[in-house]
């Protein structure tokens, strides 16, 4: 949508998206920004960018934009995140205190990396028609660690393959994470936001 700009026209519209008295938990403010991209800080603007946009409701078109503009500056971290929070936007936000089990009660034996490619299945307590258990998939991200291993605790964030499916969780549900057949990890949900609608359009 946006790969015909490059790195520094991509920020600056970012930029513009956000509201003027946008503020990151840092202190940094879109006009800051600003001053940065002109100055071609475009490292330091993205990172600014990224913070305010966590703390602030914006739309799928700014973190799209931020997301080309770290694939440009090969950021592939950044990248990941940025595209992941425009798939929240679109499709709503599930955070759950996770725990996984010890490296002698489950099959994982090493840790994994945190940044939305481990693809696990969950019992979120959807059955089948005959009453069975149906497992579910949704991709994970850990927050505020770069990787989480066995015995490990961390919030994370989880983007399902079938949204639809986990529309019936509120805070406080249980779930339990599987790799194969052993239990691999359980949780418990600790924020549902849902969906947030595009603005509609100006001519």
């Amino acid at each position: 949508m946006h790969r015909m700009d490059d790195a520094f026209t991509l920020l600056r519209q970012a930029a513009d998206l956000l509201p003027e008295e946008a503020l990151a938990e840092s202190g940094w403010t879109a006009e800051e920004v600003r001053d940065d991209i002109r100055r071609h800080e475009w490292e330091r603007a993205l990172d600014a960018l990224t913070e305010i946009g966590d703390a602030h409701p914006v739309s799928v078109g700014f973190w799209e934009r931020l997301a080309e503009a770290a694939r440009q500056m090969m950021l592939d971290r950044s990248r990941r995140w940025c595209e992941w929070r425009a798939w929240e936007v679109r499709h709503g936000t599930i955070r759950a205190a996770l725990t996984l089990v010890a490296a002698e009660e489950g099959l994982r034996r090493t840790v994994f990396s945190g940044d939305g490619r481990l693809r696990p299945m969950w019992d979120i307590g959807n059955r089948g028609a005959d009453g069975e258990r149906e497992l579910s998939i949704a991709t994970l991200w850990v927050e505020n660690a770069a990787e989480l291993g066995p015995g490990d605790t961390a919030e994370v964030r989880l983007a399902p393959l079938t949204p639809e499916r986990w529309a019936h969780l509120r805070c406080g549900d249980a779930i339990t994470m599987y790799e194969a057949r052993p239990v691999a990890g359980t949780g418990r949900v600790i924020e549902v936001v849902a969906p947030r609608p595009e603005p509609p359009a100006t001519a």
